[in-house]
């Protein structure tokens, strides 16, 4: 039943499209030539769906061989699994058996390679790090493969390699003690690449051309410190490339390099200076002006002192002093009275005493100034360093180290400069001040001849 309405509908259907054809191109059809149309279209799509079904089974029988090789692919893999989870759990009991039989031969010996390879790593990181490696390269590397083979596949060590361990810890106490002199490549504080002669303190310091060197173990190179110790460092190091066997004093770093390492580092006169920024610069330049003023005085006063001494012991009086000057006043009024010779007197001395004390009071402004000037800088480099707390923090140190460098520099330098000034200002007003008594003195005693002779 289902059949022969589809075949109804096909047939409608092609009906349908045989009349729109037939209105289209206006050609007449008859009913035979229409049913065999439908006749040759029902046969093609049979055709076609018998394809179709062949196409399905065949591949349903190509899906049907996969799906059964894979199963048995499967059930090989499940039993070769099983045989080696079997092996496995075999071999865990024959490895736990040989390692029982391996720990029961070595006995206190294990104890003994467990030791050895831990001072293989220690004297390998000795040897890294020691300056005889420079002269003797390569000792660390074997040291490293040993204990790496002993840590890693539980290799025992040989006879040979227990021996060579005793021979390098041997050979580095030896060469500790000894002061010797090899040929090495130096990488220089330019970055060029020279051969030269190094001289090598056991294993406290490297000496090259008056230089310290220092040696990298990691890559193995031996290069110039950037930055060289003092002066003194340096002649010492020099006398000992230069000596011929005799004694030279030479300072030697105990600690591997440590203590040279701090050593170069610390700051010195010309950085210290540097530190305390603008302020400790004008501090400096008004000290130096200060000293220029107080050297002037001191060295005008010490020829004013001798003129005046050289004067009271002459009885010509002489006008390139001031004691030659103010008795030439009496000379000059040999007939006044005692009351206005003494106003001369006075307005002689009161002439002179300028003289003398020209610039002092500037000296005793600058060390007065100067301590403020280095509280000054004080105050601004702990402005600096609250400003870098308020930024970054308190978690690392080095942010408010230059203002606190500032602060406590300039402080030092307002110290250095007050101290000399007001020194220089008491001597110098104490020197002045003598020479105004002698004046005063000398001129005390003409009026008292002059009263006398009246």
């Amino acid at each position: 039943m289902f059949n022969t309405v589809k075949r109804i509908a096909v047939g409608l259907a092609a009906l349908s499209i045989s009349v729109g054809a037939f209105a289209q191109s206006d050609r007449a059809m008859d009913l035979d030539a229409l049913l065999k149309q439908l006749e040759e279209g029902q046969f093609a799509q049979s055709q076609q769906n018998k394809q179709r079904e062949r196409d399905f089974q065949a591949q349903r029988a190509e899906q049907d061989r996969i799906l059964r090789e894979t199963r048995e692919k499967r059930d090989q893999m499940l039993a070769q699994s099983e045989q080696l989870e079997t092996q496995f759990e075999e071999n865990e009991f024959k490895l736990a058996d040989l390692n029982g039989a391996l720990d029961t031969r070595l006995g206190s010996l294990k104890e003994l390679f467990g030791v050895l390879q831990q001072i293989a790593g220690d004297t390998k990181n000795k040897f890294y790090n020691s300056v005889v490696s420079a002269q003797i390269p390569g000792r660390a590397d074997f040291l490293d493969k040993m204990a790496q083979d002993m840590g890693s596949s539980s290799k025992l060590a040989s006879i040979e390699e227990i021996e060579r361990v005793w021979f390098e810890m041997q050979r580095e106490m030896t060469e500790a003690g000894k002061v010797t002199t090899f040929t090495t490549d130096v990488v220089e504080a330019g970055g060029e690449k020279v051969n030269k002669s190094v001289v090598r303190v056991g294993p406290f310091a490297l000496v090259a051309d008056g230089k310290y060197l220092e040696y990298n173990g990691v890559t193995g190179t031996v290069s110039e410190l950037v930055r060289q110790p003092a002066d003194r460092y340096m002649d010492s190091a020099a006398e000992l490339q230069a000596s011929s066997g005799e004694l030279v004093q030479f300072g030697i770093d105990p600690t591997g390099g440590s203590i040279l390492g701090l050593l170069v580092q610390a700051p010195n006169l010309q950085e210290r200076v540097e530190q305390g920024g603008v302020v400790g610069y004008i501090i400096l330049i008004v000290g130096a002006f200060g000293l220029l003023l107080a050297l002037e005085r001191l060295v005008t006063l010490t020829l004013i002192r001798m003129k005046v001494n050289k004067q009271l012991k002459s009885k010509e009086v002489n006008t390139n002093n001031p004691l030659g000057r103010v008795l030439k006043v009496r000379d000059e009024h040999p007939d006044a009275d005692v009351e206005a010779l003494e106003l001369h007197l006075t307005e002689a001395i009161l002439g002179e005493v300028p003289k003398l004390g020209r610039n002092l009071t500037i000296i005793k402004i600058i060390s007065v100034v100067a301590p403020l000037m280095g509280l000054l800088g004080t105050v601004t480099g702990m402005i600096n360093t609250f400003q870098a707390i308020t930024l970054f923090g308190t978690g690392d140190p080095k942010l408010m180290a230059g203002g606190i460098s500032t602060a406590l520099v300039t402080t030092v330098l307002g110290l250095v400069v007050a101290i000399p000034m007001t020194l220089l200002y008491a001597m110098l007003n104490t020197r002045s001040k003598n020479i105004v008594y002698i004046l005063q003195e000398q001129a005390s005693g003409v009026i008292a001849e002059r009263a006398e002779r009246g």
